[in-house]
């Protein structure tokens, strides 16, 4: 099991990306288009350097949901590999079975 802190920092970060998701990609479409003067767009740089870092999509790491497990998450499922082993094999993930052939 994760430690609380490290699942509860990530959880403040997913929800400050979910809180500046649209004005942070309405400022870089601004500063990539190349039909805005230079002199604009890099205000709307130093408008994006001054929005807090962990706002950025990059900064969240994927979680297993149940666990914490940072590592082996299957994204679809917001499973570590071992919790969907587990789970798979009791039947509580609906369409998934085995596989052979």
């Amino acid at each position: 099991m994760a430690r609380k802190g490290l699942i509860e920092s990530n959880h403040r970060k997913k929800k400050m990306v979910q809180r500046d998701r649209l004005k942070r990609s309405s400022l870089k479409k601004i500063i990539h288009d190349r039909s805005i003067p230079l002199e604009d767009r890099f205000n709307h740089v130093l408008k994006l350097s001054k929005m807090p870092r962990n706002g950025s999509l990059v900064r969240v790491r994927g979680r297993c949901a149940l666990t914490g497990r940072s590592r082996g998450v299957y994204r679809f499922f917001a499973l570590s590999r071992i919790k969907f082993r587990e789970l798979a094999l009791t039947g509580d993930l609906p369409g998934v079975r085995k596989s052979s052939w």
